[in-house]
This record gives structure tokens, sequence and C-alpha cells, in this order.
């Protein structure tokens, strides 16, 4: 998820290093918790049919390869998924917890249980609540801008209404990005309803990546004085290389090993240089200005034994000499092995 600042939009224009090899087998289930940033998320209050979804972000610091067998859960108001089952070194992925708000209302809590199997047997458990209301709808269920290039403004519009006897109106719309402008319109009155059209844009100066983000819409509700709507989409990267994460394997003392470095870019660029502080790296180098490079990194071993552990950057001519990395890593072996 973006790091993004909360912030408040009045209503009308709302203009790396290897952690070591894995614990004995009795703290297994002490190191597998660590592999997740949190294990807790409240959805607070949403719409009835909105979608819902968080994603408990994973990350495996170690040598071996992380596997998930399995993610069960103790309600049906939340099911959960995957993005990968396997996790390299250095790999990243999440659980997916989703909100079941077309078929479930009231506050609703689960338990995720994420099994691993590989290295060692463990189990995390997850937990995620919430409160679903029946008397607010938002069509569309979600913002989704799909995927769409860095700095191209996006924007969509989403219909609320709120149904019942008491007077309800929205007093103010809180954004947790500020990279995104809202605009609310004038409520429209209908028999026993109240409508708004609120329109969300990204600014120009939205980072690449993921977008998961949240808005919070204030009521005049003494109960319920707020509501939550999902905001999705991906930024696509400028420029990017893959894979993200490179493993040598066993590196012995005097073994040379080759691999090969996918660059992209939205347009034609060129690469300027390779940096990397392991001086038992080479990197061919590409001439030329293309939107695709193929870039040849070689580990060369000078007789140590130890792991390898190394980010590369790779630079380029484009705006701001950006530049795009990745992380190369290797378990040193003996030559008796």
């Amino acid at each position: 998820m973006k790091d993004c600042s909360r912030r408040s939009m009045l209503i009308g224009t709302i203009a790396i290093g290897l952690s070591g090899v894995l614990p004995s087998t009795s703290h297994a289930e002490q190191w597998a918790e660590k592999l997740f940033t949190e294990k807790s998320f409240d959805f607070r209050t949403v719409g009835r049919g909105t979608k819902c979804e968080h994603y408990f972000e994973m990350r495996n610091p170690f040598k071996e390869d992380v596997h998930i067998s399995a993610v069960r859960t103790s309600c049906g108001c939340t099911s959960p998924s995957l993005t990968k089952e396997t996790l390299k070194t250095f790999e990243r992925g999440a659980v997916i917890a989703t909100f079941n708000t077309s078929t479930f209302i009231g506050k609703k809590a689960a338990t995720i249980t994420v099994v691993i199997d590989k290295p060692f047997y463990a189990e995390v458990q997850l937990k995620v609540s919430g409160y679903i209301r029946t008397d607010v709808t938002f069509d569309p269920p979600e913002v989704a801008f799909g995927e769409f290039p860095a700095g191209e403004v996006q924007e969509q519009e989403v219909v609320i209404t709120h149904t019942g006897s008491q007077p309800w109106a929205i007093t103010d719309v809180r954004s947790h990005c500020e990279h995104l402008k809202v605009r609310l319109d004038s409520p429209e009155k209908l028999p026993g309803a109240v409508r708004y059209r609120m329109t969300v844009q990204t600014k120009t100066s939205i980072p690449e990546g993921d977008l998961r983000e949240r808005l919070t819409l204030v009521s005049n509700d003494r109960d319920f004085p707020t509501t939550e709507m999902s905001i999705e989409g991906r930024v696509r990267e400028t420029l990017s290389v893959s894979p993200a994460a490179v493993s040598l394997g066993s590196t012995k003392p005097e073994s040379i090993v080759e691999k090969r470095l996918v660059v992209k870019g939205e347009e034609p660029f060129e690469i300027r240089e390779v940096v990397c502080s392991d001086k038992r790296f080479s990197f061919e180098i590409p001439e030329g200005k293309k939107k695709l490079h193929f870039v040849n990194l070689k580990f060369t071993g000078d007789g140590g034994t130890g792991d390898v552990s190394q980010q590369v950057r790779i630079v380029t001519d484009l705006a701001g000499e950006r530049s795009a990395t990745c992380v190369v890593t290797g378990t040193g072996a003996s030559e008796t092995n």
C-alpha cells in the first residue's frame, strides 16, 4: 500500500541482507509470524455490497523457500486467498482477506489461519473485523482505476445512496492518500432516500506501483459517523527490471554464474551504468535507446565461501537519471560440498 498521509478534504471541489538460516523447529512458528508486517485489520464500517479487500503483506528474508500449503477462515464473512504459494529469498507476497459484504450484515470478525509446511510446519493467525451496514450503498462498489501509466490522470464517479426515514448527510470526505482529489456534489432528495454523486480523481504525483487506499465518508449519523470505501488500481512503472530477485543458487569459491536481466521502459531509453558494490559482479551493457534491454550479469567467485547478497541498480538517461533495482542472492558453499 502506498505510504500516503491522512488528510481531510472539504466538501465541494476537494481539489537488504539475509537474516540467516531458519530457526529450529521449536521456534518455527515465531519465525513464521515475522514474515508478516501486520496480523490484524479492521475494515471499520462499510456499505452493503461494497468491495472490501485487505492485503496482509509477506516477505521472506531467509535462504530457504517458504511454502504456504493452505489458508482457512473461521467465518464465511471473510474469504482468504494467496498472491503466491512459494516465496523465495527476498520475494514478497500477500494473503488477501475479502470481506463478504453482499452476503453478511452487521458486526463481523474472522480469524484466517495461514498454514506453512516448508521448510518447517507452522501456523500464523490473521484477524479481520468490521461492520456491514445495510442502509448505505455505493455504485460501483469500489473505485477501480485499473492499470494506467504514471503521470496520467484517472477519474471515476461513484453514486452513494442512503435509505431510511432519518435525515442523513455527508459532512466531510477524508482521504488516506495525498495523491487523490475528491468532489462531492449537492445531495439529491428522493422518497425515503438521499443520493450523492462523488468524483474521485488521481493527481499526476501519484507514485508508481499498486494503489490500495480508502476514503472515509463522515456523516451526521451518531451511531455510525463514518463509512469506508476502497480505491484500487495500479500505476504502471516507467522503468522496471525483472526478475526483481535473482538467485545465484549455491556458489562455490571459484564458481562462475551468469544471469540475464530484462529492463523495460514506457519510452525508449539508454542504460548509462550498472551500479553494484561487489567487485565479483560484472555486467554487459547494451548500447542504444530502446524500450527493452537485456543486461547480462556475471558473478565470478574469488575464493570466498560466504553468502552473496547485493543490490544491483540500473541507471538510465530518463529524466532524473531514473533507475531500477533488483536484489541478487546466493548461498556460499565450500569446494567439498
